[in-house]
Parts: structure tokens; C-alpha cells; sequence
């Protein structure tokens, strides 16, 4: 089986796969400007954290390899402009403030600035891949040794899509999932399908289908009633943002698993790269989520025709994340240098930064 790939790069050409075509159309756009990059992102024809950040690196990588002369001012505007197109992400954020120093530098010290970019952005695609095998590694050893029992596989519930169409490849959540069926250890995963852009039923299970991961997909909506009858071992998801505390953005419906699970005495687990610590966040409190168009409550995906009675009084609140409290994060966050494990309750985010090395602020 060919090994499902979201983003398609060598340098000086950049593909990315139309997610909102799945699963019925397997399309590749060619991205060759920034301007293109920030307009996949925001109709959100790529999307997931990791993702979007290597998508906008690459997609002004891309321009930049024709450009002739002085391109230090132009790098910084283009990558102050693909800041804008998702605000909640905050690989993205950290990943424009990344290459913008390493283009200031560059150009400080009198060396090639375009050179310096173009391998600093390949170089966030190449650590993107080794850090999803890692998360994958941690986060399915942990599993395994915490929550399942000798001779039994695991039962996991997960939200949205966070394997390889997330990421560059493997995946953060689903790659967890994925390595824990590698290891034969995997009875059955329950994604939800994930309203209203039904990331979990188009894209995870598309990801399930492919590899042949057993899976039962649910609605939103039957997720407490799934803990409650099928003896669920964890639940693990993805993270747009983490904060000092422990507080974490995700995919809206995220915190209504979260609350399932503690009710329910299920490990709930976050499964996100580094890069998607905010180290300038003490607390959720200060997450910009973002909230998107009616039209994607409102209308057929696919016709685009209304399936909702309009009214002047109606109004239609689509928040596309929320936020996740760290107290319900009982399993702990995984990332590529370990997990982080809650101690009496609170996750110490913070001392697990210092411990490797990795305070930027």
C-alpha cells in the first residue's frame, strides 16, 4: 500500500492534497505562491497544526526559489501575511517567528538569505516527520503500559483527524494509533465524525479504511454513551495550542470528550508536537479561537444549498475550537520528548520545557 502523504515537496515544487475533497476525489493543488498557501490554509483544504505550518514554510519556499536579488524584506512581509490566515494554530505562529529570525540573522550577518530560508523551511518538514514517530513511539508505550491489561488490546476514542493528512507524515493522535495497531495492540479506535467539516468520518476514517485500522465511527453525540458501553482504555486527541498550564485548543467538541472521559474514569490524553506549546500562554483564557462562517452549519457541503430554515432571528454560532481545561487532561500530553504525566491533578508544562532544554521565552 502506498503510504498516505498530505504534502508532496522537493524544492522548488510544492503539492498539496484538497482535503475537502475526501474521500471521493484524491486531488493535488499545486501551491507555487504564498498567496496560494494562505488561501488552501484558510479554506481549509490543508489543515491540522503541524500541516498548516509546513504548508505556509513551503509554499513561500517555493516563490522564493525564482526570486533574484535582495528577498530578506519580502520573506518577512509574506510570512507576516500567511500569519494571518488561521489565528488558533500556533505552530504557525511559532513558526513564522522561527524563520523570521533565521532571515534577520541571515541577513545581519551578511550571509544568503534565501539559501537560509529555503533550508531552515526543509528542515521543519524533515524534524515534522522524526517528531511524529516519536510521539507515536511515547504515546503508544504509555498506553500500553498504563492502560491496558496483559493479553488484551486497546479500546481508543479520538476526535478529528490527526494522522498523516494532519501532518507531514505519521500524525500526532492518529499516529498513536497507528503504532499501537503496527504493534498488534489496537482492538478498535471510535472517531467521531467531527461537525461540521466531519473531519473524523471524511479524513480518519479515510486514513482507517486505507491501512486497514479497525475502526467504529460514531456521531459527536454518542461519544459518553460509547464509553459507557464498550470498556474504552483511553482517549487520545490532537492540540492546536497548549498553554504553560496545561490548557489545550482543539477541534470543537474536544472538550465534551474530555468531560465524557473524566466521567467515565477514561485516560484522556493530548498528543501534539513541542511547537505547539505556547510559551507565552499561561492559561486558556487567552487562546484566540477562531469562529468560521454560518454557511458550514447552515448549508450542504457539497451542494451548498441550505438545509436550514433562515430567520431574522436565528443566529448561528460556529466556533471552530475549544478549549480543554488541563484538569481533564489525565492521561498527559505526548510529545516527541516524552509525556508529560500530571501530578495531583496539574500538568507542570514548564519544568518539562526546562528539563529539555527547550524555554524560548
Amino acid at each position: 500500500m502506498t503510504e498516505l502523504r498530505a504534502i508532496k515537496y522537493s524544492r522548488g515544487s510544492l503539492e498539496l492534497l484538497d482535503q475537502k475533497k475526501l474521500p471521493l476525489t484524491t486531488q493535488f493543488d499545486v501551491v507555487d505562491t504564498a498567496e496560494k498557501a494562505w488561501d488552501a490554509i484558510r479554506e481549509m483544504r490543508v489543515r491540522g497544526a503541524p500541516a498548516i505550518a509546513i504548508a505556509a514554510a513551503l509554499g513561500i519556499a517555493v516563490e522564493v526559489t525564482n526570486k533574484e536579488g535582495e528577498v530578506a524584506d519580502w520573506l518577512v512581509e509574506k510570512l507576516d501575511y500567511l500569519s494571518t490566515s488561521r489565528p488558533t494554530a500556533v505552530n504557525l505562529h511559532n513558526a513564522v517567528r522561527d524563520l523570521k529570525e533565521i532571515v534577520n540573522t541571515a541577513k545581519k550577518n551578511k550571509t544568503d538569505v534565501k539559501t537560509a530560508y529555503l533550508e531552515a523551511a526543509e528542515a521543519m518538514l524533515a524534524a515534522d516527520e522524526r517528531d511524529n514517530a516519536n510521539i507515536s513511539e511515547h504515546g503508544s508505550e504509555h498506553i500500553i503500559s498504563r492502560n491496558v491489561a496483559d493479553g488484551k488490546n486497546a479500546k481508543i476514542v479520538t476526535i478529528c483527524n490527526t494522522g498523516a493528512l494532519a501532518t507531514s507524515r505519521h500524525g500526532t493522535a492518529l499516529g498513536v494509533i497507528r503504532f499501537l495497531n503496527n504493534k498488534k495492540r489496537l482492538e478498535q479506535v471510535y472517531p467521531l465524525e467531527t461537525r461540521p467539516y466531519n473531519q473524523g468520518s471524511r479524513l480518519t476514517v479515510y486514513e482507517c479504511v486505507a491501512e486497514s485500522i479497525p475502526a467504529t465511527l460514531i456521531v459527536d453525540s454518542a461519544v459518553s454513551y460509547c464509553m459507557a458501553k464498550n470498556e474504552i482504555n483511553a482517549c487520545i486527541v490532537g492540540a492546536d495550542r497548549v498553554c504553560i498550564n496545561g490548557d489545550t485548543a482543539n477541534k470543537i467538541g474536544t472538550y465534551n470528550v474530555a468531560v465524557a472521559a473524566k466521567h467515565h474514569g477514561v485516560p484522556f490524553y493530548v498528543a501534539a508536537p513541542v511547537t505547539t506549546i505556547d510559551q507565552k500562554l499561561a492559561d486558556g483564557s487567552g487562546i484566540p479561537v477562531e469562529e468560521r462562517g454560518p454557511e458550514e452549519i447552515t448549508h450542504n457541503p457539497a451542494t451548498q444549498q441550505p438545509v436550514v430554515a433562515s430567520g431574522e432571528n436565528l443566529s448561528v454560532w460556529n466556533p471552530a475550537f475549544d478549549v480543554t481545561p488541563a484538569e481533564l487532561i489525565t492521561g498527559g500530553i505526548v510529545t516527541e520528548l516524552g509525556v508529560i504525566e500530571p501530578v495531583d491533578g496539574k500538568l507542570d508544562v514548564l519544568a518539562f520545557l526546562k528539563k529539555h532544554g527547550c524555554v524560548k521565552v
